[in-house]
């Protein structure tokens, strides 16, 4: 009888740092990541910025900063990549955000596994 599909998720809210473990399974795994960035960009003219960095089992995969757009609104950055787990083993998953004259408001990784 198979499995529902795993589902996992960080949510930590405004702070600058989010980590998320899938523990090791039976069987072979595919999931569908899932990162976001969201942040409250100054009125007026000032100058802004956001980036995000993400990291897949200690590897660096993907970083990149960005001006912040939309005076007195918010603006986001995403990541999505496919990982497949083997047998045996789990993911570690951790998102990284600095901003400069913009707010952090969210940062959310999500995993949710998906048929092979």
């Amino acid at each position: 009888m198979p499995s529902a599909p795993e589902y996992w998720s960080a949510d930590v809210g405004p702070a600058d740092v989010a980590l998320l473990e899938v523990p090791p399974a039976v069987r072979p795994r595919d999931f569908q990541l899932d990162v976001r960035a969201v942040v409250r960009c100054p009125g007026g003219d000032a100058p802004s910025w956001h980036a995000l960095t993400v990291e897949v089992d200690g590897r660096r995969e993907w970083s990149r900063r960005i001006p912040t757009s939309n005076p007195g609104q918010t603006d986001s950055l995403d990541y999505q990549r496919r990982v497949e787990v083997a047998a045996g083993q789990g993911v570690r998953i951790r998102a990284v955000v600095a901003t400069g004259g913009s707010q952090r408001l969210q940062l959310r990784i999500e995993a949710q596994e998906q048929g092979r």
